[in-house]
């Protein structure tokens, strides 16, 4: 679609949005599978989601005239049976599709139609027994999944064919499992390939510090095929020893530190990564408006040498990156030196107003600028470039009017620095939004 047309209509949306969002909340009428759940006895239940999101960007690979704006659409229909408190079956098929595209594909990451998304059976329970065990193509999230999540921003999001064994008492729980990602396949069925495996032990100590949760993990990824630094291919067998601490202090303030090293083999070369974050904000919950102010740090390894056998690259795995490193997803945790903040408001409970400020700079001027996802954007091998990747600004708007449903718009524009003014053409990349989410 002409970016014109659509970012028009964006922009009459966003403002219609924050006017309707002045007026009195509506009372939430009942979702349309609540009729059908009244008939059906309390131990089966059906759940779904609609959503509709219009995005796109301007100057892509920040070359001028590279743009494009599109229609993503997204159903998700769920069947419950919990047989017993210690039994339950899920099933949850999803069909993601996009519209009015020019310039992406109509596949994945963006397009997936009609198929299994998650379908498992549970045995225990995660709220009063000890134990849970976990079979079958489910959705994997850990912690602020910087490392596992959903990835549920994306159009068709993330799940696993994956058996996980939970073990809990209290506020403390271990989770132990065994996993493969599955692949998406337009006009396919979805599958995990063979070799590609995640395993790992997560764990989550919420009674050792008042109002806080500590949590180590150990995550141990496999692949068949991956490309050493001489281009050959080889193995991948890497082990990622982390840490998440997590709380509020006193004072309506909270802050947030994850650090975590890689260690291990990327075909034949040696694997020594390491990522840090920091995140320190506080509520004004006196002031009107209750306005809200964060500050976040991240720091990611990156490469020194191309060509000297060690890979000093940190893998991300399998985030949910969206918007942790700037709404545009042009960044992400790899080679990177970054730091945000972010101030809200919330004019009523169901409305925040939110904008946000980034700066970034390689952590080795030698390895190159990855995306939220972790896909290598550009690289200067010879390190010539600098190292200043550039800054965004960030404004977003979220609005819940009801149980029901979910409103949000946002725009994200990077201003180039001087990496990517000698990389690239050096345009400025503009990423607008807005989404409907109805839960059913």
């Amino acid at each position: 679609m002409k970016p014109g047309t659509l970012l028009a209509a964006m922009v009459i949306g966003g403002v219609s949005l924050l006017r309707a969002a002045e007026a009195p909340l509506p009372k939430a009428p009942d979702s349309p599978l609540a009729d059908v759940n009244a008939q059906l006895p309390a131990w089966l239940r059906f759940s779904g989601e609609l959503r509709a999101r219009g995005e796109g960007f301007l100057s892509n690979r920040f070359v001028n005239g590279n743009d494009d704006l599109y229609l993503l659409q997204r159903v998700r229909l769920a069947l419950d049976v919990r047989l017993s408190p210690w039994l339950r079956f899920y099933v949850q098929g999803q069909d993601s599709r996009v519209s009015f595209t020019d310039r992406v594909a109509a596949a994945p990451p963006l397009q997936d139609s009609a198929d299994l998304r998650q379908a498992y059976v549970q045995f225990g329970s995660r709220e009063s027994r000890w134990l849970d065990l976990t079979a079958g193509r489910q959705e994997l999230a850990f912690g602020e999944e910087r490392l596992v999540g959903g990835g549920n921003w994306g159009n068709v999001a993330r799940s696993f064919d994956a058996l996980k064994l939970g073990l809990h008492h209290r506020k403390t729980r271990v989770d132990i499992f065994a996993s493969s990602v599955v692949t998406a396949r337009d006009h396919r069925f979805d599958r995990h390939i063979a070799g590609d495996n995640l395993h790992g032990i997560y764990g989550q100590l919420g009674s050792w510090i008042p109002q806080s949760t500590i949590e180590p993990y150990l995550l141990w990824r496999l692949a068949p095929s991956v490309l050493s630094e001489t281009k050959g291919p080889g193995r991948l067998d890497t082990k990622t020893l982390g840490l998440r601490w997590a709380g509020q202090v006193p004072g309506k303030s909270e802050y947030a530190f994850e650090a975590a090293a890689q260690t291990g083999s990327w075909g034949s070369d040696t694997m020594r990564a390491w990522a840090v974050f920091g995140r320190f904000g506080h509520e004004f919950s006196g002031l009107g408006f209750n306005p809200r102010l964060r500050l976040e740090l991240n720091r990611a390894s990156g490469d020194h040498r191309p060509d000297d056998g060690h890979h000093g690259t940190f893998d991300v795995l399998y985030p949910t990156p969206h918007d942790k490193y700037g709404l545009t997803d042009q960044v992400g945790w790899k080679n990177i030196n970054h730091i945000g903040f972010i101030a809200e408001i919330k004019p009523r409970a169901s409305l925040v107003l939110q904008s946000r400020a980034h700066d970034w700079w390689l952590a080795s001027a030698r390895d190159g600028l990855y995306n939220a996802g972790g896909t290598l954007l550009v690289r200067d091998t010879t390190g010539r470039s600098g190292s200043h990747v550039g800054k965004e600004l960030d404004f977003q708007v979220i609005w819940s009017p009801n149980k029901h449903v979910g409103i949000a718009g946002g725009l994200g524009h990077l201003f180039p620095g001087e990496f990517l003014t000698r990389t690239t053409p050096g345009r400025g990349y503009t990423f607008p939004y807005v989404q409907l989410t109805y839960g059913l």
